[in-house]
């Protein structure tokens, strides 16, 4: 998908790879969003998704440049934070942000280019500071340098796609700070957890496949997950070309195609009931089962892994399955678009692993990357686009 001189390795899903991360990355540490308001998105993300308020970072905690809301899983790591800038005359000229990248007028222009989007998919690392230098060495367009947010805590930043920056946040072991220094916890202990649990992956789209994909592996030396191709992925219409990059531990993996947030649960389908029971209440839509056909393999697909009952559920539901070399079983399931713009969809995700020889098979991405199913997802963004009321505002000037 890329030219070979990248540090790229390519391979196959769930492949072994010799390391050849150019830093040490831990996993996905959070997704920041800009937008207009960031407490009415937070709420409505916590409401539909039920992932509870945890922290956030205001005016009245003494930061008057941002208004930050963060949403975290009680049952795992998923983190989303909410940044707005706050009105210039709300704003003390000598205050600092509480996240040192935040920019005021940038995120005016961002909102408005894009709307509610995300600007930073941040990650942790076992040393920021070295994982700047190591990216911009190796090509990377730094960001921001290295910033020391106390308590042990640095964050820098490298240009990732776009107007999306790729954030770098490390801290100590055994820390009492549950987000980042400047944030005050927030009690939600009565709001209800839905069972998201981390961040699977995240893709974003791109608009030169190839230069972007061998920008991003060259400078973080990520491995080449998984790829698709438009002889595999295609309507008949149109067709997809896509690259999955991922870390040697395969725990952080990043899709670049049509943007999207896809987030693990254990229970995928008692999760999927609660997210859908909100749909209508100002919650996400899901996006319509496949046909009835797409189920008459399943058993002898899945038969092994999944109950006759599980089958039962999935057909209900829409869940889509499917299964990687090595065993391991994935469950998906995407919700139309889920910002005024059609600019991001959320996915929600569970992985089986396999046993082989009475011994677990499992790695970061276990399942693969359901390349069947991606057919279901392209053909609803190619009827989104062929609407004729997207097509007359396209085409308006």
């Amino acid at each position: 998908m890329y030219p070979t001189a990248t540090a790229a390795v390519a391979g196959s899903e769930g492949d072994g790879f010799p390391s050849t991360d150019r830093f040490d990355v831990l996993d996905f540490h959070h997704v920041e969003f800009w937008c207009a308001d960031a407490a009415s998105a937070a709420g409505r993300f916590s409401f539909g998704l039920g992932v509870p308020l945890a922290a956030q970072s205001v005016i009245t905690t003494g930061n008057s440049v941002h208004a930050s809301h963060v949403l975290r899983s009680r049952t795992g790591s998923l983190a989303f934070l909410f940044s707005a800038p706050y009105a210039p005359h709300c704003t003390d000229a000598a205050a600092a942000a509480t996240v040192p990248s935040f920019s005021a007028d940038t995120a005016r222009h961002f909102t408005s280019d894009y709307g509610l989007a995300v600007r930073a998919l941040a990650v942790r690392v076992a040393d920021a500071a070295e994982a700047f230098s190591a990216s911009v060495a190796a090509g990377a367009r730094p960001a921001i340098s290295p910033a020391k947010l106390g308590h042990g805590f640095v964050m820098a930043e490298v240009e990732l796609f776009g107007d999306a920056v790729l954030r770098f946040v490390s801290y100590p072991d055994g820390t009492n700070v549950s987000f980042l220094p400047g944030f005050e916890d927030v009690d939600s202990s009565g709001s209800p957890d839905f069972g998201l649990t981390r961040f699977d992956h995240i893709a974003g789209a791109v608009p030169d496949l190839a230069s972007v994909a061998s920008y991003v592996a060259g400078f973080t030396g990520f491995h080449e997950f998984s790829n698709y191709t438009g002889d595999k992925v295609g309507t008949g219409e149109s067709a997809l070309n896509g690259v999955v990059l991922a870390n040697n531990a395969d725990t952080v993996l990043l899709t670049l195609l049509e943007p999207h947030l896809a987030m693990a649960s254990d229970d995928l389908l008692g999760t999927l009931r609660k997210i859908r029971a909100r749909s209508s209440l100002g919650g996400f839509e899901l996006l319509a089962p496949p046909p009835p056909s797409y189920y008459d393999g399943l058993r002898q697909l899945a038969g092994d892994v999944l109950s006759e009952e599980l089958i039962k559920e999935c057909r209900e539901l829409g869940v889509l399955v499917d299964r990687d070399d090595h065993g391991g079983v994935v469950l998906q399931v995407f919700t139309k678009a889920a910002v005024d713009r059609p600019t991001l969809l959320l996915e929600f995700i569970q992985r089986i692993p396999c046993v082989e020889n009475q011994q677990e098979y499992k790695s970061g991405g276990y399942g693969g990357f359901a390349k069947g199913n991606v057919y279901h997802i392209f053909k609803y963004i190619e009827d989104y686009e062929s609407n004729p009321l997207i097509l007359l505002h396209r085409f308006l000037p």
